[in-house]
């Protein structure tokens, strides 16, 4: 049948029309049927998933979303040929594991194939998402399913000796890419740190190097940033690395599940398309972390080092405490003015004055946090030629030999690593932490009572910073004044609320008020080693 296209100009997130509600009966098409859409524009063809109307089409009209108008370079009032399709036979292998019958690699790769494809509906793919989730992929699944993300996205060869790191995150202030890529980037090391925005935190790494340089670039130019500097930190929803996985993760944020293996399928499938060889991957556990003990984290730890194994990539897993945010800032800004603190730290020691109503507060437990870290990768890949000076340090192969390493380079090394990268991504080279602008409507948050602080947490301070207009706001936020173990007295400040927004700013105090992130009682919990 001949339909006259109505252009929707709205994204669909998938390869999507709206046909009349005549129009699909006379063609026998339902809604868990496909359609066949052809345009003279381009000689070309594709398979859409229909939705039907009678109230915003005519009889003998078909809406066209953006996806569908790009692939076939469809103009408002063109005439497409449109005609019932066969459904994905990926659904019947969705329905396989749905019973809880294990996939064979070929059917791994076409519901892969078909979720990049956009033909499966989100209905479809959350069926996939569930039946993962109530029935855990084996090994040789997660395998298929890496490697059929990987083949189906872009991928980049950074050459040898590529080391990479990932946080399973749910850690507020968590900002230990930033300091990591410049420490290990400066050993000649390659780190193409790839990294996501925020979804439920208050700011993803790429948000916070947002602040400082730009995030966005094709794969030429993340390439030539890596070849001068040796490292990046970009926005990888850019370049189309595993694209199978963000429309996965879409699925997977409204029901609020995050199977362990797509979790581990999404980070190892990334990693191997930068052709990472060395890979640390931190697993904060305690009270308020996305696992809650260290048998748990331990598991998990063992899932990614035997994938690893299975795809080339050394991986060693490091359980931390997740028991409170890391660093004194949570938000783009905030964290940004952290990390340049830290990197600089030697210079902030004796600086007490104020500016932006907050004090230039060393955040140490994001600098040990880096150091160890960036210690386990230099243990890691020791032996490579290309640490060159340092190698030498290496040959008893000590810890502490490694995490010394790792300081001198931060005292001597880092901070002039950054200012390249910072540099190299648009950035400007010579931005001092008194520099970052950070909102100028802010509360202080204080103490109901004396006592010792005994948790802050993550999540809770996370969505007040988020009501506060973080992350869409740059400046908003907030800045701990207090860790774990503190003692506080009565009206001591805990924490500044920031905004760029006051009526953002009054809804994040209500929301502080009615969450109470920091409990203060008179004994400590004690914290995971």
């Amino acid at each position: 049948m001949k339909l006259k296209s109505k252009i929707l100009n709205i994204e669909a997130g998938n390869f999507v029309v709206v046909i009349h509600e005549e129009d699909a009966k006379e063609m026998g098409i339902c809604i868990i049927d496909r359609v066949e859409v052809y345009s003279d524009n381009c000689k070309n063809k594709l398979n859409a998933i229909p939705n039907f109307t009678k109230i915003y089409l005519n009889k003998g009209e078909i809406g066209i979303y953006e996806e569908v108008r790009q692939m076939l370079n469809i103009n408002d009032g063109d005439m497409v040929d449109v005609s019932l399709s066969s459904r994905p036979v990926s659904l019947e292998y969705i329905r396989k594991k749905i019973d809880g019958i294990n996939l064979s690699d070929e059917e791994i790769k076409a519901i892969v194939r078909d979720i990049v494809n956009g033909n499966l509906s989100s209905v479809e793919l959350a069926g996939f998402v569930i039946a993962t989730y109530v029935h855990e992929m084996t090994s040789s699944e997660m395998i298929s399913l890496i490697n059929a993300m990987v083949e189906t996205g872009q991928n980049i060869d950074f050459g040898e000796n590529v080391v990479d790191k990932h946080s399973i995150g749910g850690i507020a202030g968590n900002r230990t890419t930033m300091l990591l890529v410049p420490l290990i980037a400066s050993a000649n090391l390659k780190i193409p740190k790839t990294s996501s925005r925020a979804i439920t935190s208050a700011s993803g790494t790429a948000d916070t190097m947002e602040v400082l340089a730009k995030v966005e670039f094709d794969v030429e130019k993340i390439k030539d940033i890596v070849g001068k500097t040796n490292g990046c930190m970009v926005w990888g929803g850019a370049i189309n690395l595993a694209p199978a996985d963000d429309k996965i993760i879409k699925v997977e944020y409204p029901l609020s599940i995050d199977p362990d293996s797509q979790m581990l399928a999404s980070v190892m499938a990334k990693k191997k398309s930068v052709n990472a060889k060395y890979l640390l991957v931190d697993i904060p556990v305690g009270r308020g972390a996305k696992i809650s003990n260290t048998e748990k984290g331990k598991k998990l730890g063992n899932e990614f080092i035997n994938i690893g194994a299975k795809l080339g990539i050394k991986t060693r897993c490091l359980i931390t405490d997740g028991y409170s945010p890391v660093g004194n800032g949570i938000g783009p800004a905030l964290e940004a003015r952290d990390v340049l603190i830290a990197l600089d730290y030697e210079n902030y020691k004796n600086k007490t004055a104020e500016k932006n109503h907050g004090n230039f507060k060393i955040p140490y437990d994001l600098i040990n946090k880096s150091l160890d870290m960036a210690a386990n990768i230099f243990e890691m890949a020791y032996h490579l030629t290309s640490f060159g000076d340092f190698q030498s340090k290496f040959e008893n192969n000590k810890k502490d030999e490694y995490r010394k390493t790792a300081e001198e380079i931060l005292k001597t090394r880092a901070l002039k690593k950054m200012r390249e990268i910072i540099e190299a991504q648009e950035g400007n080279p010579e931005i001092k932490a008194e520099d970052i602008v950070i909102g100028e409507n802010f509360y202080d948050v204080q103490a109901k009572y004396t006592g010792k602080v005994k948790f802050i947490s993550n999540w809770k301070i996370s969505q007040i910073a988020r009501a506060s207009g973080a992350p869409y706001d740059k400046k908003a936020g907030i800045y701990l004044k207090i860790s774990v173990g503190d003692f506080v007295r009565n009206n001591e400040s805990l924490f500044t609320i920031y905004s760029s927004s006051a009526h953002k700013l009054q809804h994040a105090i209500e929301l502080a008020e009615r969450l109470n992130p920091v409990e203060i009682g008179g004994a400590i919990i004690e914290k995971i080693e």
